[in-house]
């Protein structure tokens, strides 16, 4: 193997990176002189603020704590409060909450750290601020049937039985049984009057109202109580943005980012400007047509195409006139925005693009096949991270060139206080792998001193806290993700195909007769499952390509250049266009300019119909003979791998092991994330397509680094790995300096016990300390006795054990039941910390006889919360929801089992032979 020069500043970040690693395990904040991972590489946390009851010595302590585990920044999202803390609530946007926010800002900054904040309170977006005008808004629609000859003489108003909330009347509209249309609009009184007569058919009179939801914000904290906001509307949004632009003018320090929830805005399928705005849109009056729009019946076309021209329409109001609004408002102020677009009813490629920082969502637990990793149904909710679904968001900040996509993560991801850190390692690194690179944890809630444990809880799982006792190791795993997050946010993306999303498909179906339709996570069976558009992503994501997702939106904005799909976020060898029976006219003609111009567009099939009502009839005759002229051009392709192939790209044949992968590009180098989620290791030679004399192996939970040995390939190298289940590693190409080879290792087929008497030492926790003991094999300390059954915190289980008699280079040390998680020390020095499956580390040296090892395991807090309620003590008090299950039920640990504890063992070691 050749060695060449190594790029000097991947060796300064990998040293740095180890430095990061090692501080974080031994429990001390790392010396940020010596460190360039900026907070940005960090994970950041959704700070809760439980009723806005925070002062400033407790702002401090708390970001003190976070920054010290490992955590690079907060998010501020004010919530409701704590019952008996009434007088310290502080009103949203109150003076007295504007200084603490700036405190808090001012704070956060000298330790490095970065704070985003929610420009509400709860969500979604709404307040006091928000008058019924600007509120949330939905479509209301009376009938009156006239038969002809008959007289309508009444006050026409919204059925009173169904509105609860006023509703303004916009139109009184007839339609004739032989078709002809009035708008009686006109003829109405001042006070809503009709007096009209039938007179050569039978009618059916709509009235149309703009009615009100009647939703106010959800969870919201003191101050912040409202209707929600109308977000179809640039004047809604002006309106609400005022006490804000007033608001930051009293803050010395500026966030760096405000957020956007998930779209929970229920029912608002209209905004009192919408039939206006679609005309502007869509080129059609929608009156007329009004009984096809809400029309129930299945199989008609025109209503169909209604339907779809009015969805596209809400997709449009939401992006032009509140989320471009709103990114423009915050960047004048020099603020970046996120936005969580799921659950919206727009376009989500277009809307996650629009933010400076597209975020998605983890909501419950994923399936994995890593041995060890524990998943019992008592304990979970099934979770919704589909792939396909995660790579909306990313894929947006890919084409668009946003360097960031953040997460939502963890949430629900177990019941509460029943969360391993093991239990997040896979689920986080399920985002890492499509192409998130910023995870915020769903969260941390803000809990003063004075606060009896558990502290203050949110009530959604999982709390990032350091009250929690899983706080104890998690600054290993923080570790672990900077280090992955470093290195992911780095460079840019190196995906090879965009997969055009035909989302005129989802808005042309009936979509079981709803009319408002949104893009949730919870509900990917009713709009992505079972599409060609999912088939095929998956089946190429599985086959080894790695790719985006394309709207018809930036579709018109690629050009080609050198063969290849340029957009604003860089390069793309291909196009996929998977099959689909609507397509706008425009997205064709723009597909085959690119092709035309030498760009690589595949079709799977071929639009059988544009979408819309508008001229459809001659715009479907355009469409075939488009089709019809271009037929070489348009020739579908079902076999799509093998058309790539055909044009010489070719897929990641690594995913042939199971093994899952991400790749990047910086300057020269690829840099390649790989991840073990299967039940067996591999232990082999990996390939990659990529030519290099020189590939460097990072691990990123060790920090260790070192030169890979490589093999030559037709299309590329081998690089030989051994990758356990539950590991990850990345290998980065660039030529070389001043790193040693990485060690290779071979197991023993010996495997020797430490079965000599263990000593267990309670360190930490409560609520009391169970009396030190001795046990002859590890073993969970709540059989030992009823403290030792309700204690959750720390204990240390210490043993000797003789060197075995081996010619062994180093060991392996395999913990093997660990509950949850570990530091380990091998004659009093600190081997590393066992925080995740497959709970080993590595012992690079023994002493001839005697050796001894400390091992302190640290516990989940379930144990202690259920002894807490057996005793009859209540600390959930709470404002509104207080606290819920994991299936929003009533919360009672009294039900629950004891959760087995500490280090059950068995502790082995094995001989590794170093291979030359």
């Amino acid at each position: 193997m050749k060695l060449r020069t190594f790029h000097k500043k991947f060796i300064s970040f990998l040293a740095l990176s180890i430095l990061c690693f090692q501080n974080y395990n031994c429990q001390e904040p790392p010396n940020k002189k010596l460190s360039e991972i900026t907070h940005i590489k960090k994970p950041w946390t959704r700070w809760w603020w439980m009723g806005n009851a925070v002062d400033k010595e407790n702002i401090r302590t708390n970001l003190i704590a976070l920054d010290s585990a490992g955590i690079g920044g907060v998010e501020i999202t004010p919530i409701y409060g704590v019952k008996g803390e009434e007088e310290n609530f502080l009103d949203h946007l109150s003076p007295e909450w504007l200084d603490i926010v700036d405190h808090t800002i001012h704070v956060a900054d000298s330790l490095e750290m970065g704070v985003d904040m929610v420009l509400g309170t709860g969500w979604p977006y709404g307040g006091p601020q928000v008058e019924r005008e600007y509120a949330a808004t939905k479509l209301v629609v009376r009938k009156y049937e006239l038969q002809k000859g008959r007289r309508l003489k009444q006050k026409i108003i919204p059925d009173t039985t169904k509105e609860k909330q006023p509703a303004d009347l916009l139109y009184v509209l007839a339609y004739g049984n032989e078709g002809s249309y009035k708008d009686l609009s006109s003829i109405l009184t001042k006070d809503n009057h009709l007096n009209w007569k039938a007179k050569k058919d039978n009618y059916v009179i709509y009235a149309v109202f703009a009615g009100k939801t009647g939703q106010k914000v959800k969870r919201a904290a003191p101050g912040g109580q409202g209707f929600t906001l109308d977000h179809y509307s640039s004047e809604a949004f002006r309106d609400y943005i005022e006490p804000y632009n007033e608001a930051f003018k009293h803050l010395d320090n500026k966030p760096r980012a405000v957020f956007n929830d998930s779209y929970e805005v229920y029912d608002t399928d209209f905004t009192p400007q919408f039939f206006e705005e679609f005309k502007n849109r869509r080129g059609y009056d929608l009156k007329p047509f009004l009984p096809l729009l809400i029309s129930k019946e299945k199989n008609n076309e025109k209503a169909s195409r209604v339907r779809s021209d009015y969805r596209q329409t809400i997709s449009e109001l939401l992006l032009y006139n509140f989320e471009e609004d709103w990114t423009e408002w915050a960047n004048k102020k020099n603020l970046k925005t996120r936005l969580q677009a799921h659950g919206s009813p727009g376009n989500l490629i277009d809307l996650y693009a629009g933010a400076d920082i597209p975020e998605c969502e983890t909501f419950g637990s994923m399936p994995f096949d890593i041995p060890g990793l524990r998943r019992e149904a008592n304990n979970i909710r099934e979770g919704d991270a589909d792939p396909v679904m995660l790579k909306f968001s990313s894929s947006a900040a890919n084409i668009s060139g946003k360097p960031l996509t953040s997460s939502e993560s963890f949430t629900w991801l177990r019941d509460h206080f029943k969360t391993a850190l093991s239990q997040t390692k896979p689920e986080a690194e399920e985002l890492l792998l499509n192409g998130i690179n910023h995870i915020f944890f769903h969260g941390t809630t803000y809990s003063p001193e004075r606060a009896e444990w558990p502290g203050w809880k949110f009530y959604a799982s999982v709390n990032f806290s350091p009250i929690n006792t899983i706080w104890e190791d998690a600054p290993a795993m923080f570790s672990y993700l900077t280090n992955c997050q470093t290195l992911l946010q780095s460079g840019k993306p190196d995906n090879d195909l965009l997969l055009y999303w035909p989302i005129y498909d989802v808005w042309d179906d009936y979509l079981d007769g709803s009319l408002f339709f949104q893009f949730k996570i919870h509900s990917l069976n009713e709009w992505l499952h079972g599409r060609d558009f999912y088939t095929t992503a998956t089946d190429l994501m599985k086959k080894g390509y790695s790719l985006d997702f394309i709207s018809d939106d930036f579709i018109e904005k690629a050009t080609v250049q050198n063969g290849k799909i340029q957009l604003p976020g860089g390069s793309y060898k291909s196009i996929v266009v998977p099959a689909s029976d609507k397509m706008p006219l425009e997205t064709l003609q723009k597909l085959l300019q690119l092709k035309k111009k030498g760009g690589s567009i595949i079709f799977k099939g071929i639009p059988e119909s544009v979408p819309g009502l508008f001229q459809f009839e001659s715009k479907n005759k355009e469409l075939k003979q488009l089709i019809n002229s271009n037929q070489n051009l348009t020739r579908p392709d079902t076999d799509v791998v093998s058309a790539l192939k055909k044009i010489n790209i070719y897929p990641e044949t690594l995913v042939e092991t199971g093994l899952k992968f991400i790749r990047r590009k910086k300057d020269s180098q690829t840099i390649y994330f790989v991840v073990n989620h299967t039940s067996k290791a591999f232990n082999g030679y990996l390939p990659l397509n990529v030519n290099s004399e020189v590939v460097a192996i990072f691990n990123p939970e060790t920090g260790e680094k070192g030169l890979a040995e490589l093999q030559d390939l037709k299309n590329g190298i081998s690089v030989k790995a051994k990758i356990l289940p539950g590991e990850s590693i990345f290998f980065i190409t660039d030529p070389a300096e001043d790193l040693v080879e990485w060690p290779y290792y071979e197991t023993s087929a010996v495997k020797y016990e430490i079965d000599n008497s263990w000593n267990i030492e309670f360190l930490k926790g409560g609520p009391n300390l169970p009396e030190n003991t001795t046990i002859e094999k590890p073993e969970s300390w709540v059989e030992m006795s009823e403290t030792a059954e309700a204690f959750s915190g720390t204990a240390a289980y210490t043993s000797k054990f003789e060197k075995p008699d081996s010619n062994a280079d180093a060991w392996l040390l395999e913990l093997g039941d660990v509950r949850e998680s570990a530091k380990v020390w091998i004659n009093e020095k600190f081997i590393g910390t066992a925080w995740s499956n497959p709970f080993q580390l590595r012992i690079d040296e023994l002493k001839p006889g005697e050796n001894s090892i400390r091992v302190e395991v640290t516990n989940l807090a379930a144990n202690r919360l259920r002894n807490l309620e057996q005793r009859g003590e209540e600390w959930k008090i709470f404002y509104e929801i207080n606290m819920v299950d994991k299936d929003y039920k009533k919360f009672d640990a009294t039900k629950w089992s004891p959760t087995p504890s500490g280090l059950l063992g068995p502790v082995t070691l094995t001989p590794l032979i170093k291979q030359n």
